[in-house]
C-alpha cells in the first residue's frame, strides 16, 4: 500500500540548522546532565520551545507536540525523536533543570561561546530593561531564589496586572544579547543598573579589546557616579536635571555648532559633574526641532483652555483692593508654561451700608475689584521650550583620543538595538501564551529560553546580512524592490510553503522537497552548509 506523508518544513530548517552550527544543545546538555532515560535531552526540548516561539505559531508550550506533529522532526532534531517526546511535563522539567542550575548563568555562558564563535564584535553594548504584563495568581514559592511576581510601575500601563522584569545587555552587532537576568516584578531600573554596573567593573577590565556601556538617562544617578567613573560608557543625561537645562540653554545662546550630519549639529561642553570629569554633547537635528513644535502647539492648545477656565474662574472673585486683584492674577499666571498676560482691567464694585437703591447720602461699607484679563502666547516661553525638547544631552567618560564626538553619537544610537530586542520578545505571536506557567521559577526558566530564541534570531540575521553584503546582492522586499538589508522576519514568510513529501511504496521510500524555488534556494544558501543539508539542496 502506498503511502505519502506531507510535513511542513517552511523556515525552521533555518532555526535548527543555526541551533547546530551554534552546538547550542550540546553547550545545554553539558552542563545540565543527561539522563539514559529520557527520550529526548534537555538541550533538544529547550530547543524545541525555540523551534516552537521562532515558529510564530502562537500556541502556548503546552501545545508543542502539536506545534511539530506535522513538521519533519527526524530533520530537525535527530533520528528517534518524534512530536510526542516534546509533552508539557517534559519541559517543565527542562524549565526547573535550567533553574535550578541557575538561568542567567547558563545563558552568559552560552552567548559568551556563540559571540567568540561568531566574531561579533562587544565594543559597544547596550543595557536596558523591560516589563511583562502577567495574569494569574503566583504564589511564592519557598525557593527564595526565584522572583517575585507582583504589582509595580508598569510601562505598558496595566498597573492592575502583576509583572516580571527583564534586564537585557546586548551587542550593536547584530542586535545578539550577551546577558540576561530576570527581577522581581517591582525592580527598580536605579537598582538593576546600579547592580549591573558593578558587576561589569571586572569584567571590562578584564577584556583585551575596548568595552563601552550604552544605556538609558536611568543609569545616570548620583548613587551609581561611583561605579561609572571606572565604566567607559556613553548614556543620556537624564532631562530632570536643573544642570541639563542650563547646559542646553547655554548651547543656544553660543551658538557654536558643529555639524553631525546634513541636518544634525551639536555642541560638545567640557565639565565635571557627579565627581567625574565628562564629555557633554548637545544634539539637535531638524526633524527634533519640528517634532518639538508639534509637541508645543498641543501643549499650548491644553494650556490655552486651562488658562480660559482659569480667568472665568478668577473674575468671579472679589479683591479688597487693586494690588491684590492684580497679585491674584500674577499668582496664577507665574505657572503658565506657554502663554503672558496680554490685557488687565480692573472693576470697582461698591458696598452700601444698606440694601435697596443707594441715594448719596447711603454709606459705603467697601469698595472691591474684580480683574478681567486677556492672554497671548509668550513667544519667549515657546522659543525656549522648543530648544530644550529639540536637544538631548549625551554624556561619556570616554576621552576623545578613543572615541570622536561622532562615534559617541552613532554608539548612543545604537541604544536601539536593546530597543529592537524587547519588541521582538513582546511580539503577540512570540511566546505570549506560553507566559501562563503557574511557578514562579518556571517563568525565570522561559524568560531565559525566549532571550535564547532571540540569539537565536539575531545570529542566523546577522549572518544573512553579512553574506548579502559580502556577496554584493540584494532580496526583494515587501514591494518587490532590492533590499541590502531584509528582516529574518521577512526571510520566513518568503519561505513559507517548503514541504518534505514522503513517498513509502512496498520495499522502497522516495523523500522530495517541494516549494523549493531559485529564490527560496539563493536565501537558503546564505546560511550554510548545515541548512543547505536540512533542505537538500547544495551550498551553491
Amino acid at each position: 500500500m502506498d503511502v505519502v506523508t506531507v510535513e511542513r518544513l517552511d523556515h525552521l530548517g533555518i532555526i535548527a540548522g543555526v541551533i547546530k552550527d551554534m552546538g547550542l544543545i550540546e553547550m545545554i546538555d553539558a552542563r545540565l546532565g543527561l539522563d539514559d532515560q529520557e527520550d529526548i535531552t534537555t538541550g533538544e526540548a529547550i530547543a524545541g520551545m525555540i523551534l516552537n516561539g521562532l515558529g510564530f505559531s502562537d500556541r502556548p508550550m503546552s501545545l508543542t507536540p502539536q506545534f511539530f506533529a506535522n513538521k519533519p522532526v527526524v530533520l530537525l532534531f535527530r533520528a528517534g525523536v518524534s512530536a510526542e517526546h516534546f509533552n508539557r511535563c517534559k519541559l517543565g522539567r527542562s524549565l526547573d533543570k535550567t533553574f535550578s542550575d541557575g538561568c542567567d548563568t547558563l545563558f552568559s555562558e552560552v552567548a559568551l561561546a556563540v559571540c567568540q564563535q561568531e566574531g561579533i564584535a562587544q565594543t559597544f553594548t547596550c543595557l536596558d530593561t523591560t516589563r511583562f504584563a502577567l495574569t494569574g495568581a503566583y504564589v511564592p514559592e519557598t525557593d527564595t531564589q526565584a522572583m517575585a511576581i507582583t504589582y509595580g510601575y508598569s510601562k505598558d500601563h496595566r498597573p492592575d496586572l502583576k509583572q516580571a522584569v527583564l534586564e537585557l545587555m546586548v551587542a550593536q552587532d547584530g542586535g545578539v544579547p550577551l546577558m540576561s537576568q530576570s527581577w522581581d516584578g517591582n525592580a527598580s531600573d536605579t537598582v538593576v543598573f546600579k547592580e549591573r554596573c558593578e558587576a561589569l567593573l571586572m569584567q571590562f577590565a578584564a577584556s583585551e579589546t575596548p568595552r563601552y556601556l550604552i544605556a538609558d538617562a536611568k543609569l545616570y544617578t548620583e548613587a551609581n557616579a561611583p561605579n561609572l567613573a571606572r565604566l567607559p560608557f556613553i548614556r543620556r543625561i537624564p532631562e530632570t536635571l536643573t544642570v541639563t537645562q542650563q547646559v542646553i540653554e547655554q548651547a543656544w545662546a553660543w551658538g557654536e555648532w558643529q555639524p553631525l550630519k546634513e541636518t544634525v549639529k551639536y555642541q560638545r561642553v567640557a565639565l565635571c559633574h557627579y565627581g567625574m570629569a565628562q564629555r557633554w554633547l548637545v544634539v539637535s537635528s531638524q526633524d527634533a526641532w519640528q517634532r518639538a513644535a508639534q509637541t508645543l502647539a498641543k501643549a499650548r492648545a491644553k494650556e490655552s483652555a486651562q488658562v480660559q477656565k482659569q480667568l472665568f474662574h478668577l473674575q468671579a472673585q472679589r479683591f479688597p483692593s487693586e494690588t491684590d486683584a492684580r497679585a491674584a492674577l500674577e499668582t496664577i499666571a507665574q505657572r503658565w508654561r506657554y502663554h503672558q498676560i496680554a490685557q488687565v482691567s480692573l472693576t470697582p464694585h461698591r458696598q452700601y451700608a444698606r440694601k435697596g437703591r443707594p441715594t448719596k447720602q447711603t454709606l459705603q461699607r467697601a469698595l472691591q475689584w474684580q480683574s478681567h484679563a486677556s492672554v497671548l502666547p509668550d513667544p519667549a516661553k515657546l522659543t525656549r521650550q522648543q530648544q530644550r525638547k529639540a536637544c538631548f544631552v549625551l554624556g561619556t567618560t570616554i576621552p576623545a583620543t578613543a572615541l570622536t564626538d561622532a562615534e559617541v553619537v552613532a554608539g548612543y544610537k545604537g541604544q536601539s538595538a536593546v530597543e529592537r530586542g524587547f519588541r521582538f520578545l513582546k511580539d503577540p505571536g512570540f511566546f505570549v501564551s506560553s507566559l501562563f506557567v503557574k511557578k514562579p521559577s518556571r517563568l525565570q526558566g522561559l524568560l531565559m529560553v525566549m532571550t535564547l530564541a532571540l540569539l537565536v534570531y539575531s545570529v542566523a540575521q546577522r549572518r544573512m546580512r553579512h553574506q548579502l553584503a559580502r556577496q554584493h546582492d540584494t532580496l526583494p522586499n515587501q514591494i518587490g524592490q532590492p533590499g541590502f538589508r531584509p528582516t529574518l522576519r521577512w526571510v520566513f514568510q518568503l519561505l513559507e510553503g517548503i514541504k518534505r513529501v514522503t513517498l513509502s511504496v512496498p520495499g522502497h521510500v522516495t523523500i522530495v522537497m517541494e516549494g523549493l524555488s531559485a529564490l527560496r534556494r539563493k536565501i537558503l544558501q546564505l546560511f550554510g552548509q548545515t541548512v543547505c543539508q536540512i533542505y537538500q539542496i547544495s551550498p551553491g
